[in-house]
């Protein structure tokens, strides 16, 4: 069995928003691409939320950028799920994803899952949905969505109803 393989990143200056999940599933790593696991509702939520046009396909992650969307995670490595991230590289993610965010400025960094938020800014407690009061980067905001993983209990549509404020955040009034 061949060993798994890390996802390239989606990312630019002058982006909207830079999601950031965990780290690739097993079958993102097989085809290379983010949020490519079939339970995975992650682009669905996008479409359903009003931030893209279309129902986009993990093949066409690359596509995110032309929208102003950018995909990251924190952690490289691939793996059966986010329970199996050790610590350490956590806190090497954490390194490496600030100095992202600090060289490429989004507007808005999406965290894809509480736990994401967790261990990038270490905030334990009282973590809102949506947008943060603090940002851990200087003019760039920080908004905390649910995991789009199937694994996640959340109804869809509540889910859904999170990422449509992201919407709001970055749509001009």
């Amino acid at each position: 069995m061949s060993q798994a393989k890390p996802i390239p990143d989606h990312i630019n200056h002058g982006l909207n928003v830079l999601f950031v999940g965990f780290n690739p599933s097993i079958r993102s790593s097989e085809t290379g691409h983010h949020y490519a696991n079939p339970h995975n509702r992650f682009w669905k939520i996008l479409y359903q939320a009003g931030l893209t046009s279309r129902h986009y396909r993990p093949e066409e992650d690359g596509e995110l950028l032309t929208l102003g969307y950018g995909l990251t995670n924190i952690v490289a490595r691939p793996t059966k799920g986010a329970a199996d991230i050790l610590k350490e590289e956590y806190a090497e993610g954490r390194h490496i994803l600030k100095e992202k965010i600090t060289t490429y400025r989004p507007r808005v960094v999406c965290f894809v899952g509480k736990g994401v938020y967790q261990a990038y800014s270490r905030k334990r407690q009282n973590i809102p949905w949506g947008q943060q009061a603090d940002s851990t980067v200087p003019n760039v905001i920080d908004f905390v969505a649910p995991s789009s993983s199937g694994l996640v209990r959340m109804k869809t549509e509540d889910i859904v109803a999170i990422y449509r404020q992201l919407h709001q955040v970055i749509t001009p009034k």
